[in-house]
């Protein structure tokens, strides 16, 4: 995946958390709104009544307790010393101070503070009331005081009513405000119920669209693929979670096409091994040697030796044709060695000696057909050929374990440890094996095991210069293949 399409690419969980969210969010605003508006409202409504009570408590003293202390004190039931008018007086001074702390209203404070001053004037009439008894003055100047202090106590009761009126009334413009925020939250629960059906329809329709369509794209993919259209790609969602899959697929349709392309490679270069293999018997060189040996023979009047390399020389070839058959039986693939063998020992009868194993047990097995000669044709003319003497080659196929043995030794010139590792390395090249220098024989051999069986089937070489080399490779004995003469 390039730099831009992850740049462009989304997440579904990440845009259903967003809107689940946003969803969220804008559930929780009307119930802030609410409580924020609830809060105030009850607080403002909580300091109306509590002054509307004090001021009620208040008046109630003002216009009983009050005057009924002065009253009693001014007709000598009661000492000014022993009476309790100052305490009525502060308990009416903290009233007022509790009603200025939790008034808003600036009206309504203003009326306090009028109350606050009415409330002085009093406590100033009850002082002199105070000196005048403690000066024995008449009692009609006490009467006078005890008058003025009535007509300050109707005041402050007047003043305390008009409180009490202007905290209804702001308590009607409370309510009202209660009525306009209710409308309020009701006009935004709509717009929100209307805001979170789009969002929710808006979010539904995006993931719907960034699944659907990236699916039925792989869907559409996959069906191309079954049907053989393996040059079909589909273009990346851009989606977090379908971008993988879908470039996994893609991947995944290159993959088949190489392994396709890789398959039919292989079998080219099968047909060429099988057709390098046949070629290598049918060379003019080997068919030139083995007239000329004919001819030499029958010129010399040995008549039973051409019959039988004659005999020889047209067996090998029918059953390297085996009527297109790839398998044969081991009984089968030894003939046609033996048959080669008699070829070349008729023809290296002085440097030649040959001989050939083979564990009867076997009998019946299949095998892919041509894969001894050209072990031995490599063993004759790249080992014996090229030491002095006379040169000895087996030929053995045996059980080993679960598997079957196939081996062709010689006591030629071997490999130099230098040369042995060029032609390992040489069979396991995978291009054309005309590049190869001179063991194609050998490279066409391993190919045709690892295609026809897997990569642990290969040629094994073993070598010691200038005393011999052994070529052999091992096959799974398989059960039951069995079968009659394909030739």
């Amino acid at each position: 995946m390039n730099k831009s399409s992850q740049s462009h690419s989304g997440s579904i969980k990440n845009k259903l958390t967003f809107s689940y969210l946003l969803i969220i969010v804008i559930m929780i605003i009307p119930t802030v709104y609410s409580i924020s508006v609830t809060r105030r409202h009850t607080k403002h409504y909580d300091q109306i009544i509590t002054n509307v009570s004090r001021a009620n408590r208040i008046n109630q003293i003002v216009k009983v307790d009050i005057s009924n202390e002065i009253w009693e004190i001014v007709a000598g039931f009661k000492a000014f010393q022993d009476g309790n008018q100052y305490e009525i007086l502060d308990t009416i001074t903290t009233g007022f101070t509790d009603m200025m702390e939790s008034t808003e209203v600036e009206e309504n404070r203003r009326l306090i503070e009028v109350a606050f001053r009415t409330e002085s004037t009093l406590q100033k009439y009850v002082d002199m009331l105070g000196d005048q008894i403690a000066s024995n003055a008449p009692v009609s100047d006490n009467e006078q005081i005890l008058e003025e202090i009535r007509g300050c106590s109707s005041l402050l009761n007047d003043i305390l009513q008009e409180f009490i009126v202007a905290e209804i009334e702001t308590a009607t413009v409370t309510n009202e405000s209660i009525k306009q925020a209710s409308k309020n939250l009701t006009i935004i629960q709509v717009v929100i119920a209307c805001i979170v059906v789009l969002v929710a329809i808006t979010s539904l329709a995006s993931v719907t669209r960034n699944i659907r369509k990236p699916i039925q794209d792989m869907e559409e993919l996959s069906n191309r693929i079954a049907i053989g259209d393996l040059e079909a790609r589909a273009e990346l969602p851009h989606v977090e979670e379908l971008d993988h899959l879908t470039e996994n697929l893609n991947i995944m349709a290159g993959k088949i096409k190489e392994l396709i392309d890789e398959n039919i490679r292989e079998q080219q270069n099968l047909q060429k091994a099988e057709m390098k293999t046949l070629q290598a018997q049918i060379t003019p060189h080997f068919l030139y040697n083995t007239f000329d040996t004919i001819i030499w023979l029958a010129e010399s009047g040995q008549t039973d030796q051409v019959i039988e390399i004659t005999r020889a020389f047209s067996s090998f070839f029918r059953i390297s044709l085996s009527k297109g058959h790839e398998w044969i039986s081991i009984e089968q693939e030894l003939e046609h060695v033996r048959h080669y063998l008699t070829i070349q020992g008729i023809r290296y009868r002085d440097i030649l000696d040959y001989t050939i194993e083979f564990d009867e047990s076997l009998n019946g097995r299949k095998v892919l057909k041509l894969m001894l000669q050209p072990l031995v044709e490599n063993a004759i003319y790249h080992g014996i050929k090229n030491k002095r003497g006379r040169g000895v080659l087996k030929v053995v196929v045996k059980r080993n374990g679960d598997r079957i043995l196939f081996s062709v030794e010689d006591n030629g010139m071997g490999f130099t440890p230098e040369r042995l590792e060029e032609v390992k390395a040489e069979l396991e090249r995978n291009d054309d094996a005309e590049k190869l220098m001179s063991v194609y024989g050998l490279y066409n051999v391993n190919k045709r095991l690892k295609l026809y069986y897997d990569d642990t089937v290969k040629l094994i070489i073993e070598t010691e210069y200038k005393k011999g080399t052994t070529v052999s490779f091992e096959i799974p004995l398989v059960s039951g293949m069995t079968g009659d003469s394909l030739v």
